[in-house]
């Protein structure tokens, strides 16, 4: 009997609308059948994991991918919210991020990211890295099933 293949959920936590539509067009010309949800602040992040209104028919994401610099709720706080809760912290979260700095590298692992990867500013390195990451954590890494 054939194993059913559903798509991976993928959780976007991003206020650049031009890294939203890149990253959307990478995972889109990949290899892994998935499904890209959105939150363009930590609030809103939140509020999907959570499935509060108007997000209670949200699915529990597969995979995070988590900007530092968020309005409203900053991805630190996302970060510590996602690993200090039971029901939460076994979702890998991928730290995608412009900042360099070595206190948010410190600061992202100290929290429990699982991995810290600084954006590229140039467009095709960016949507390589993208493909990097669906390439790693879609393909060949295992992920918790809920």
């Amino acid at each position: 009997m054939l194993k059913e293949i559903r798509p991976i959920e993928i959780l976007l936590v991003e206020d650049n609308p031009a890294d939203v539509r890149l990253t959307i067009e990478a995972l889109k010309e990949g290899k892994v059948i998935n499904n890209l949800h959105v939150a363009k602040d930590g609030v809103v992040a939140l509020d999907i994991l959570y499935r509060r209104p108007p997000y209670e028919n949200s699915v529990r994401p597969d995979l995070i991918l988590l900007d530092l610099n968020l309005p409203r709720k900053d991805g630190r706080e996302v970060l510590a919210v996602i690993k200090s809760e039971e029901t939460l912290k076994r979702i890998p979260v991928v730290v995608l991020t412009t900042s360099k700095a070595e206190e948010d590298v410190l600061r992202s692992y100290g929290l429990h990211a699982n991995c810290y990867i600084s954006k590229p500013v140039d467009l095709d390195q960016f949507i390589k890295v993208i493909r990097m990451i669906e390439d790693f954590w879609l393909s060949i890494v295992t992920l918790p099933r809920e």
